[in-house]
């Protein structure tokens, strides 16, 4: 009699072509449509609209031709650089020519979306490459050691100023696509306090996504929505920030509860079964009963991979910088760690393809998850989506509004992954809608916030699929493991849209 095979949940990547064949199958469901959307062209300093199938129409850029058009922005917005996508211009949305997807169409989808995330594969390979060197070295090996020895008996520290520097990141610049560079050197120090896979992407990746939920100042969310909403950033930042201070203890409360679990008993940990693998795969050089001496060369090479993650930072949020000129900075950064190492040539450039390769599973998900955009976009479906879901909560009673925007939010998180996209194409439609029922339009820009990211913990078309494949970790461990912070997110969330309401009204 055959052994009965146990259950295996998909891997990322069928999970992905899956959602794929979905997509295609939604464009001949869900009725083709789209808003007229308004440009701004610097090089003119002209509006241009842009309607379907029609000639684009040249507006002077002026505030006479913003509120000609219904939209209440400042025009400094636009001629500063502040919103640089194209806005939907409110009552301006039309049915029009369906467009659905073939078949054939998954396989050209996967390859057109491989090609518009080369930017970020080149980022992440170059990253892979780095730390292939860097281990080489033996720096991360020594330097480990020598960690584990100042923090036993206080491991959990480590991951409490992890949570915090993860939160601030988030909240202030929104960290979590430049977060992917922080797990190949963060890993290795969990697992060699005793933690596991589950702990790791908690302290990075569900850390600056609540501080991103929760954004205070950050210009890829809140200030943009804000914006694009026709308000100034700091109105709500109050309630927003009392929510970063409850989401973010959640959080270390939460990873405290689980890390005190697994050390007592390790069997608890939700990757129990696959720990020798991924132990295997993160910590081939580290040996903890073999020391390695921790001199001035590997502290120098060490201080010049940690040096790599501010200069990224700051280029992000003051140098305007994106992945390929994060590549480039990572990547001087290699040489010169190559030149400091003393390793011979060879080996220097096979441990660099090393650590690229092993990253290519990565990059591949990140192509597959653009390619499902680009399905739903090139459909025409998503502006569907946004108008249907505008019509059904206009004319709500306060409260119940509210919320709905927040369950508006969940769902268009699903369709739209990217923050800025989705706030520069809702909030001109959703944030009037606010005035309608007398409350201020920064609980809608909240209610943005919050509902998009609460999907965004879930969303296999964001970044979750991506850091679960960096880290081998199974969809429905995650789901396991994120659902009571979903939970607590959303409750949060709730509590003070509902107390904003009873405020103004």
């Amino acid at each position: 009699m055959s052994e009965k095979k146990s259950f295996k949940f998909p891997s990322a990547f069928s999970i992905l072509f899956i959602i794929l064949i979905l997509a295609v199958v939604l464009t001949w469901i869900i009725p083709a449509g789209s808003y007229s959307k308004l440009v701004y062209n610097s090089a003119a300093n002209q509006f241009v609209v842009k309607t379907y199938q029609k000639e684009d129409q040249y507006l002077p850029a002026t505030k006479e031709s913003l509120e000609q058009l219904n939209i209440k922005i400042d025009l400094n917005n636009f001629t500063e650089g502040t919103i640089r996508k194209p806005i939907a211009i409110p009552g301006s949305y039309q049915r029009v020519e369906q467009n659905p997807k073939q078949p054939q169409d998954i396989a050209i989808s996967m390859v057109k979306g491989t090609i518009e995330a080369a930017d970020v594969m080149v980022f992440i390979f170059v990253l892979g490459g780095m730390i292939g060197v860097i281990n080489r070295t033996g720096a991360f090996n020594a330097g480990l050691s020598a960690l584990a020895k100042r923090t036993k008996g206080n491991e959990f520290f480590v991951v409490f100023s992890v949570c915090v520097l993860m939160a601030i990141g988030g909240t202030t610049c929104g960290i979590e696509e430049e977060a992917v560079a922080f797990y190949p050197i963060l890993v290795p120090v969990f697992l060699a306090l005793g933690y596991d896979a589950i702990v790791c992407v908690g302290a990075i990746f569900l850390a600056s996504s609540m501080g991103t939920a929760f954004s205070t100042i950050n210009p890829f969310s809140v200030v943009i929505a804000s914006n694009a909403a026709g308000i100034q950033f700091t109105e709500g930042i109050v309630f927003r920030t009392i929510g970063l201070v409850l989401g973010s203890a959640c959080v270390i409360a939460y990873l405290y509860w689980y890390c005190k679990k697994i050390k007592a008993q390790p069997s608890f940990s939700y990757t129990y079964d696959s720990r020798e693998e991924f132990f295997n795969r993160y910590m081939t050089n580290y040996d903890p009963t073999t020391e390695l001496a921790f001199n001035t060369r590997r502290k120098i090479i060490l201080s010049i991979f940690c040096i790599a993650f501010p200069i990224m930072i700051w280029g992000v949020m003051a140098g305007g910088w994106w992945f390929p000129q994060m590549a480039a900075s990572f990547l001087t950064l290699t040489i010169l760690i190559m030149f400091i190492s003393r390793l011979g040539e060879q080996e220097i450039i096979d441990a660099f393809t090393h650590g690229a390769s092993e990253l290519v599973g990565v990059s591949l998900i990140i192509g597959l998850a653009r390619g499902v955009n680009l399905v739903l976009d090139e459909s025409m479906i998503s502006d569907t989506i946004l108008a249907y879901m505008s019509d059904l909560v206009s004319g709500m009673p306060i409260t119940a509004f509210i919320l709905a925007q927040l369950g508006v939010f969940i769902i268009l998180g699903l369709f739209v992954p990217s923050s800025s996209g989705l706030a520069v194409l809702s909030m001109p439609i959703m944030a009037p809608l606010a005035d309608a029922v007398g409350i201020p339009r920064h609980m809608v820009v909240s209610a943005y916030n919050w509902g998009q990211y609460a999907m965004l913990f879930l969303a296999p078309t964001g970044l979750v699929l991506v850091t679960l494949q960096m880290l081998h970790i199974p969809f429905d461990r995650w789901v396991k493991f994120v659902l009571p912070m979903i939970g607590v997110l959303l409750t949060i969330g709730s509590i003070l849209l509902i107390v904003q309401v009873q405020l103004y009204t």
